[in-house]
Parts: C-alpha cells; sequence; structure tokens
C-alpha cells in the first residue's frame, strides 16, 4: 500500500459498538458506532455486522474503504470462548480488507482508555464485574470475571440479584421491609394485593415466576433501583457492592499506579463509591482513580501498538483529544 497506513481500534461490546480510524500518531481521522459487536452475547453475524457497520463510520469521511485500511483491532470480551477471529474476518476480506486482525481485551482497551502508565489497573463494573493488573502493557494479573453464576461480585448483575432477593424476602417476610419492592414488583408489571394463595401473597407468587422465568442475567435490569431508593436494605446493598469490588482490586494489587474504572456501577459517587474507598483504606490513598466511559480510545491506542507503534502517553492524550472532536 503506497498510502500513509491507516489503522482501526474497535470497542466492540454487547449492546453497541465503537471504531476509531487513527494514523500510527495516534491521531484521530473518523469516528463510527454500530450495533452489538460480540459474538458470544449477540451472534457470529449480528456481531459481525455491528462491527462492519461502526469501521463504515469511521471511514465514511475519509473516502477511504476496507482495502486501505493495514490493521484492525478489535477489543472484545470472551474472544477465547468465540473459537478465533474467522467470524469476522469472513465477512472483512470480501470487502477489500488484507491487513492484520488481531483481537485484545476489551479490559486491555478500557485500561488505555485511560492510563499508559507501565503497572496499572482496570476495573470494570457493568452487568459484570473484572480487575486485572497491567505491567508492560500486558495482562499480568486478573481477579473475577467469573460470570454471573460464580463472580461478578459487586456488578449490576449482583446489584439487582441482591434486589431481588431483598424484594421476596420482604414479600416473604423473611426480611426488612424495603422500597425496593414495589419497585421490582412495577418493573414486572405487578402489583400489590390482599389475595393469597397457598399461603402466600398472590404477588409473591407471580414476582417468583416472572424472575425464574426470565434469564439471570437480566436481573441486571433492577440495580439502578438500588441508586434511586432510599433505605436501609438498599444502601447496605451498595455498601457490599464497594466492598466486593475493593476486595477484587485488592487481590491483584502489586504496587501503586492508576486505577482505570469503567462501567456504570462505581463511575458514579455514592454508596457505591464510598464503601469501595473505606474498605481499600490506605492502600487506596497512592491510586490514581480515572473514569472512562468506554474502551474505544484504548482499543485504537492498541491498533497503533500492533502497527508498531508506541502505547504512550503521548499517543494516549492525542487520540483522547482528538476522539472527542467526534464523539
Amino acid at each position: 500500500m503506497n498510502h500513509e497506513p491507516l489503522l482501526v481500534g474497535v470497542d466492540a461490546g454487547g449492546t453497541s459498538t465503537r471504531a476509531v480510524l487513527t494514523d500510527h500518531t495516534g491521531r484521530c481521522l473518523g469516528y463510527g458506532v454500530g450495533g452489538r459487536g460480540n459474538p458470544i452475547s449477540a451472534g457470529p453475524d449480528r456481531a459481525a455486522a455491528g462491527v462492519l457497520d461502526a469501521i463504515r463510520g469511521a471511514l465514511a469521511i475519509t473516502g477511504r474503504d476496507l482495502a486501505d485500511i493495514d490493521v484492525i483491532v478489535p477489543a472484545m470480551a470472551g474472544m477465547r470462548a468465540s473459537g478465533g477471529g474467522d467470524w469476522l474476518m469472513q465477512r472483512l476480506a470480501p470487502e477489500g480488507f488484507r491487513g492484520t486482525l488481531l483481537f485484545e481485551s476489551d479490559l486491555l482497551a478500557a485500561y488505555f482508555s485511560g492510563a499508559a502508565a507501565p503497572l496499572g489497573y482496570a476495573l470494570v463494573s457493568g452487568t459484570g464485574a473484572c480487575v486485572i493488573r497491567v505491567q508492560d502493557g500486558r495482562i499480568d494479573g486478573a481477579g473475577d470475571g467469573l460470570g454471573w453464576l460464580l463472580g461478578d461480585r459487586g456488578s449490576g448483575f449482583w446489584i439487582g440479584h441482591a434486589i431481588a432477593r431483598a424484594a421476596v424476602q420482604d414479600l416473604d417476610g423473611t426480611g426488612p421491609a424495603t422500597a425496593l419492592t414495589d419497585r421490582v414488583l412495577a418493573h414486572y408489571e405487578l402489583a400489590r394485593t390482599a389475595v393469597r394463595t397457598d399461603g402466600r401473597q398472590l404477588e409473591l407468587e407471580e414476582l417468583i415466576g416472572r424472575l425464574y422465568g426470565h434469564p439471570p442475567i437480566e436481573l441486571a435490569g433492577l440495580a439502578p433501583y438500588a441508586f434511586d431508593v432510599d433505605d436501609a436494605v438498599a444502601h447496605g446493598i451498595l455498601a457490599s457492592a464497594g466492598a466486593h469490588l475493593a476486595d477484587t482490586l485488592s487481590a491483584v494489587l502489586a504496587g501503586p499506579g492508576p486505577v482505570v474504572i469503567g462501567g456504570s456501577v462505581l463511575t458514579r459517587s455514592g454508596p457505591v463509591r464510598d464503601a469501595f474507598l473505606a474498605r481499600l483504606g490506605a492502600a487506596g490513598e497512592s491510586l490514581d482513580l480515572r473514569s472512562v466511559s468506554d474502551g474505544a480510545v484504548g482499543a485504537a491506542v492498541l491498533a497503533v501498538r500492533a502497527a508498531g507503534g508506541a502505547a504512550d502517553d503521548a499517543v494516549l492524550a492525542r487520540l483522547t483529544e482528538s476522539v472527542a472532536a467526534f464523539r
């Protein structure tokens, strides 16, 4: 190819996908958004379509096409479980792409969206929760990220599950009363009644049916109610979430450094963050907490590195500023 190398970093998420077109210096040339980009949660065909839409959007104002791209780095969760990258290359190749396709971790992209220090950490708490330690640009340690059944402590799912349990125990008389109960009932289009069936309130029986009738991961949709309700049960759930996230981070701490925080649970001020910092105690005083909205900038940093460039503070700063101008 006789043009300036074009690189694409892709932040391929479970709900949406972002693509950043950049040169080797870290100057954003285009930005695009697509649909769901993770083949595990969306399926390979739908995920490939989401990634392609985002890349096409990034290329739209340049007059270039996929044949002009030298490197594409999609950052996403669960690539090992997806069986490789054929699902994407089979869609890219017919449109002219002949460059290098290199997959990276979404957590590493989150880290490089907020930091480029040799030693640091990324803590993502959205639907799930995971922490990584980054050493010299690579993942050197990890905590949690074990999924809804075995882990994800402090995540949106974990909070939602705790809310569902609190509501059921309130209705069952085995737990304290909480305003969360009415929120959960309304969420499932139910209301309190005076009717009893088989010794239980009708709404409890109906709620149990609703809860078991949906995929467990959908409990994450209940998490926002804990931030809206002002009672002891909601505060207790959020405080426990913060403590769990601190424990997960503590398991991989190996010294001071930046902690890049992603996901909606810990990025906001309030009980979760307060409990998180309190649990860390003195260990948290040397940490530089930095919040990021997504991993798009970091995916572009990883694309620059894959092309032989430096994943340093200068490239991060240039990409952060130039991507912001496109959003």
